[in-house]
């Protein structure tokens, strides 16, 4: 019984863990955020002016078992002669035994400034959906004929689920060469899980913490043929340490892009980007891990397509940008 409490406090600590490391990524931050920061920031709606549709798978951590998951899908759109932005962001982040899906509506409104600049505001709401099923996790157990140590489930584990409404604020500015924005997607710092009791044993809630985020792009012309897109990303959160990207992408002839980035503390990022014709834009980013990790895993995959189309009736006589 002694070695049963013992076991079930170490596996405790562990959901409390994964919960937390779970909190910290509910919206995760993708390495091909640049094509479609409406994921980070509701003031990016419609920013690319046409109806853009886009969606990034990303498995993390390959061949590490229960690592993470994300699927997201993004439509978005400029109305009223680009003085206002409509978005949609729908995802599924899978860790472990935790499976959380979000859906956020957003909704931007741009001010024109000299010089082909302008200044957006945006706010979004929903809500996120975690569901967390520990009857999927086994807990050792002591035999007590033999002392052995085994591994059986235990009846004071049960799937778990709580519905969050959420909503966040953002503001992005643009001009042709420069962008920069700056947003806090989740303002409630909601329990995403209440409290769980094995036993006479009994774990605190976890908090969704806030976080922040910074983002800035600009774009160095070498020739007509050729320039070079950098971009970075800051993200500041409650209770952890500041985390960061910095990214370079060559495009060669507004087609192909490739370039690299690094992660603070993380690692370094390939990417590549082919624009196959005016609606069909590709990705894919492949992050080296430079931690303890890798000895387990092959790296993270990422890939995303982008589908865009000017409607007459809300773009007619709109420049759409080609990136960002």
């Amino acid at each position: 019984m002694i070695l049963k409490k013992i076991l079930n406090i170490v596996l405790i600590i562990n959901v409390a863990c994964l919960q937390n490391v779970f909190a910290q990524q509910q919206r995760p931050v993708q390495s091909l955020y640049m094509f479609d920061q409406l994921l980070i920031n509701p003031a990016y709606a419609g920013s690319q002016v046409q109806l853009s549709a886009t969606s990034i798978y990303r498995n993390q951590w390959v061949n590490l078992e229960g690592s993470p998951e994300t699927v997201t899908a993004s439509l978005q759109s400029s109305m009223l002669n680009n003085r206002m932005g409509l978005g949609l962001v729908v995802g599924k982040d899978v860790l472990g035994v935790h499976e959380n899906i979000t859906l956020f509506g957003s909704y931007a409104y741009r001010i024109p400034l000299p010089g082909g600049a302008s200044l957006s505001m945006g706010l979004q709401a929903g809500f996120d959906r975690l569901q967390s099923d520990f009857t999927k996790t086994t807990v050792p157990s002591a035999n007590p004929n033999t002392g052995n140590v085994s591994g059986s489930s235990d009846p004071f584990y049960n799937a778990t689920s709580a519905f969050n409404p959420n909503f966040g604020v953002g503001f992005f500015y643009t001009n042709r060469r420069f962008y920069g924005g700056i947003s806090v997607p989740y303002i409630l710092e909601n329990d995403i899980i209440q409290d769980v009791e094995t036993g006479n044993l009994t774990t605190e809630s976890v908090k969704n913490t806030r976080n922040y985020f910074v983002t800035g792009g600009m774009t160095f012309p070498v020739d007509p043929n050729f320039k070079v897109l950098g971009s970075t990303l800051l993200r500041f959160q409650d209770g952890a340490p500041l985390s960061f990207d910095v990214n370079a992408l060559g495009v060669i002839k507004e087609s192909v892009g490739i370039g690299v980035g690094y992660r603070l503390k993380e690692g370094m990022i390939y990417m590549f980007e082919l624009k196959i014709n005016e609606n069909f834009h590709v990705g894919y980013a492949y992050d080296l891990t430079f931690s303890s990790i890798n000895r387990v895993s092959n790296g993270s995959h990422e890939l995303m397509i982008n589908y865009r189309i000017k409607i007459q009736r809300w773009h007619r006589g709109l420049e759409c940008p080609s990136y960002f």
